[in-house]
């Protein structure tokens, strides 16, 4: 399978919101591919994002480790500076020509609809929420995200969901 075949294959399946809201989750438990891509303030380049996820997901597809059932997939960016971002996609196990990691801990996670420009105030929510559930407040770079949808299938949806994983 090629990249040009990864691409053709359906899209994003509708997301779930209860599967996620105000859950804890434990990542270690998941076995993850890892790629890093320059940002500048937090800003990605956006043809980079698509062409490491298509590369991500063309690796994980040939190994066959990709899960068969979508909604499992995570695919994660964690921003440990304001120049790089880290972009983590969960496999059924180890992927040849891939940086394999674990994401060890528990996280809290919450579901949010909203543009990429309120993620500071939904940060700013989840440490309410987590102070209120008297977990601790993470550190910023123990934030992860998923969006629920590319950007194609957040029109077709007409929602811009996205799980906040914060380690707690």
């Amino acid at each position: 399978m090629d990249v040009q075949m990864v691409k053709d294959q359906e899209c994003c399946p509708k997301f779930d919101i209860k599967k996620w809201d105000r859950k804890t989750f434990d990542l270690g438990k998941r076995q993850f591919i890892k790629e890093t891509i320059p940002t500048l303030f937090h800003i990605p380049f956006p043809p980079m994002i698509g062409e490491k996820i298509t590369k991500m997901m063309a690796l994980a597809t040939v190994a066959k480790k990709i899960d068969s059932k979508k909604d499992e997939v995570l695919v994660l960016f964690q921003d440990p500076s304001a120049f790089k971002s880290n972009i983590y996609i969960s496999v059924t196990g180890n992927v040849p020509r891939a940086k394999n990691v674990k994401i060890p801990g528990n996280f809290a996670a919450r579901v949010y609809d909203g543009p990429y420009n309120m993620i500071p105030k939904f940060v700013g929510d989840m440490n309410a929420y987590l102070e209120k559930e008297g977990k601790k407040v993470p550190k910023n770079d123990e934030y992860y995200i998923h969006y629920a949808y590319c950007p194609k299938c957040e029109k077709k949806y007409g929602h811009h969901y996205m799980i906040l994983f914060a380690k707690t």
